[in-house]
């Protein structure tokens, strides 16, 4: 790129080249470096900022706190993964902006002439790329303002009179804007905003319920909805068609609209990501429909990957005057310099490189459609697999005896309750899962959106991604893997919900918490003896409890994952339990759960108890020492107590006084005299403490079976290492139980005992197992002789 620098024969445009790409370098550049120890400790007043201090700041030092403005203090992630990938394309649309600036000081001549070769260029060449003959095209920055300009031109081409009177011909015969119950949320009250027009002014008009896709518009509907604002006298003006609604990329009817739209005398206005196709060889008839309307929005810049790049409206009008009025044409060079960028960024990829990146978008979101039809509980919500570039799939299971929990219309015989919760839990999961992918899979640009009948679902729509990303087929397949990954705990944790619903109802002070976003097994919340139930407030002593039963249960080393938070509906705190991998006893883990949180609110009242009794037993020793101190003085003396007259008397006449003292039993609760400590050389063991009663449940488990994993008695599935075992030991007790009786001595064979009868083989291996249990019995003790004792 230097080189071709050096061939520029304007040295301030080859200068502003050479700057913009040291600066994109400085940008880019991963190693960062601090701009303090530049700037040294200087003297700063304190009425001019710092940066404006001084005779300034050089470039290098004012790039690098644009990058620490732009990544700050985020160490830990590298700053390949913060940006997205520019690439060259990039760099000239960037240019495109620093161009305009040095552009604008020409004279006004040169001014004029360059503007306008600008436009008329970058017009024509996307009304050819996109099959539009004959368009005007109207550059801004607002995607939404080229439809508010549009909307102007409407008013003024249908009220004659609109540019001198103003408002006050739309009192008689109020205008009526009709959109789409799938447009995106908010365009209704922008459009309102822009033009001062009361909401009144919209229709919103339905999308089918009987047939055809839930996001395309109704059109028997919208001919209902028009013909009734003609009886009221209201002047049908504009519709705004989808060729990809936002959310799942569907594509109205636009031929039948177009038909509906020119009997009416309406403008129709396409809006959409699906307009990219009309630059491809193949286009499908919904969305090459769109090129016979008035007008169309158009958003280059995700398309092809561009930044910075301004969306365009193209639109067909023939009256110049009105036009400009409308705002849709300008006479000033700096409105018609944001086709600048634009225009460098289309002749630096060429026709090849625009129809290439598009149709890999394309290509990236059939791949995807493909490969999820052969996933299991992945439903895809397309209109036309062929043709549409967004994907729009969610997660959903079957449960045995309802209907699948996707859906949102119930059956007659489900209670509403029930189809409600499904609903909620399904959401749940399917916003974890959305989660998951996009931290596992950050380059497939994956969104997570909630539509009003489907519920939560992920999004891939590659064409306003994949550019900026640098999305690839191998992306699409790890997307893939990773969702297969984590479907079994998707499905184990659906079936156990209503299972651990069941259990945490039926077990005493347990109360289940019905948490619609939390996507794991569930959420429980121990009730202890005095929590108020009708109070919303935080209880410190139950924190307290959960505080300590989360930690409990953590330590256990299952693979639960267990969290503690505030209830859905109140302060109180809660124990959330996390999604579940593999099949668990959710009986056990309810009554660990319940069993836990009561020892630890019992202990914890014990300590309160033992407490008081401490403090109330310490006060008592103190009186009671106080009385031993006063009965030592009378028994004594005061002599003795006298230093040197005391020692005399000691030395002559001593005292045999026993030490008293006095000790507190912990497990009695009691004060005793500690006389016998000093007598026996010993202290007494006292009333022996009954053993701590342990009420988490002891269950036999396999080796390196976790807690809570569901046992498998009943059935032959047990593992290799146990079965071994076991048989193992069966053989080795047949084995000394079926020994031949003449090995031993004392013993005699069946034979010579005929009436007796002979034991069964079961009987042999119990008599064994009781022998080896009690091994007194094999080995008998011989008394000593009399002369030994």
């Amino acid at each position: 790129m230097d080189a071709s620098l050096e061939k520029i024969a304007d040295p301030t445009l080859a200068e502003m080249g050479k700057n913009l790409k040291e600066a994109m370098k400085m940008l880019e550049d991963s190693q960062s470096r601090r701009t303090e120890e530049e700037n040294g400790k200087k003297l700063i007043s304190g009425d001019i900022p710092g940066p404006l201090q001084g005779s300034g700041q050089d470039m290098v030092s004012i790039l690098q706190l644009v990058q620490n403005l732009m990544h700050g203090d985020e160490d830990e992630e590298p700053l390949s993964a913060r940006i997205h990938n520019i690439g060259e394309q990039g760099h000239m649309a960037l240019l495109g902006h620093s161009l305009g600036a040095y552009i604008s000081t020409l004279d006004k001549e040169k001014l004029r002439k360059l503007t306008t070769r600008i436009l008329s260029d970058t017009t024509l060449w996307l009304c050819r790329i996109f099959r539009y003959e004959n368009g005007c095209a109207y550059f801004h920055e607002e995607e939404r303002e080229g439809l508010a300009k549009i909307c102007r031109l409407a008013i003024n081409s249908r009220y004659e009179d609109f540019v001198v009177d103003g408002f006050n011909v739309l009192y008689d015969k109020k205008p009526v804007i009709y959109l789409s119950a799938a447009a995106r949320p908010g365009l209704g009250q922008y459009l309102c905003n822009q033009l001062s027009l009361p909401f009144p002014c919209l229709c919103r008009v339905p999308c089918n319920t009987m047939f055809g896709s839930q996001h395309q518009m109704d059109v028997a509907f919208l001919e209902k909805l028009i013909k009734d604002d003609i009886e009221r006298g209201r002047l049908p003006l504009l519709l705004v068609a989808n060729a990809g609604t936002a959310a799942v990329g569907h594509t109205d009817k636009i031929g039948r609209l177009k038909e509906l739209c020119e009997q009416y005398g309406i403008w129709l206005h396409v809006d959409g990501v699906n307009l990219a196709t009309l630059a491809l060889g193949y286009v499908s008839s919904s969305v090459l429909a769109a090129t016979k309307c008035d007008s169309m929005t158009m958003t280059p810049g995700p398309w092809l990957g561009l930044p910075a790049v301004p969306a365009v409206t193209l639109y067909k009008h023939d009256d110049p005057a009105l036009t400009l009025v409308s705002g849709l044409t300008s006479n000033k060079p700096a409105d018609k310099l944001r086709a600048l960028p634009l225009w460098l960024s289309l002749q630096y990829l060429g026709l090849d490189g625009i129809v290439e990146r598009i149709k890999h978008a394309c290509q990236l979101s059939q791949r995807l459609q493909e490969s999820l039809k052969k996933v299991n509980h992945i439903k895809i919500l397309v209109e036309n697999e062929l043709s549409s570039p967004v994907v729009v799939f969610r997660f959903f299971q079957e449960l045995p005896g309802s209907d699948p929990v996707f859906k949102a219309v119930p059956m007659p015989n489900m209670v509403p309750s029930t189809v409600g919760r499904e609903r909620h839990s399904c959401d749940a999961l399917n916003r974890w899962l959305g989660e998951q992918l996009k931290q596992l899979v950050p380059a497939s640009g994956l969104t997570v959106m909630d539509l009003e009948v489907e519920g939560v679902c992920m999004r891939f729509s590659p064409l306003l991604t994949a550019a900026g990303l640098g999305t690839q087929g191998e992306d699409v397949d790890q997307l893939v893997t990773c969702i297969q990954s984590k479907l079994p705990a998707l499905t184990c944790t659906l079936q156990l919900r209503e299972e651990f619903k069941q259990e945490v109802e039926g077990t005493a002070g347990l109360l289940y918490v019905d948490d619609p976003n939390w996507p794991g097994i569930g959420v429980v919340r121990y009730e202890h003896a005095n929590d108020d139930k009708s109070s919303l407030k935080s209880d410190p002593e139950g924190e307290k409890i959960h505080a300590g039963l989360l930690k409990k249960l953590n330590e256990l080393g299952s693979d639960l994952t267990f969290k503690m938070g505030a209830e859905y509906k109140s302060m109180k705190s809660c124990i959330y339990i996390g999604m579940a991998s593999d099949d668990i006893d959710v009986s056990e883990l309810v009554e660990t759960i319940a069993v836990t949180a009561r020892e630890i609110e019992e202990n914890s009242r014990l300590l309160e108890n033992m407490t008081e009794v401490v403090r109330k037993g310490i006060q008592d020793a103190q009186v009671e020492l106080q009385k031993a101190n006063e009965e030592r003085l009378l028994e004594e003396g005061v002599l003795r107590q006298i230093p040197v007259v005391g020692s005399v008397l000691n030395w002559f006449s001593p005292v045999q006084a026993l030490q008293k003292g006095r000790t507190f039993n912990l497990t009695a609760g009691s004060l005793e005299s500690t006389e016998p400590i000093y007598v026996y050389k010993a202290q007494g063991t006292g009333v022996t403490p009954p053993p701590t009663p342990s009420g988490i449940r002891s269950k036999q488990r396999l080796p390196g079976q976790k807690p809570f994993k569901r046992s498998l008695r009943g059935s032959d599935a047990l593992s290799e290492t146990s079965s071994v075992s076991h048989v193992e030991d069966l053989e080795k007790v047949e084995h000394l139980s079926s020994e031949p009786e003449q090995s031993t001595p004392e013993t005699s064979s069946p034979e010579q005992y005929p009436g007796v009868p002979t034991p069964q083989k079961a009987n042999r291996t119990e008599d064994f197992q009781n022998r080896a249990q009690r091994p007194e019995d094999d080995h008998p003790q011989v008394e000593e002789p009399e002369s030994l004792r």
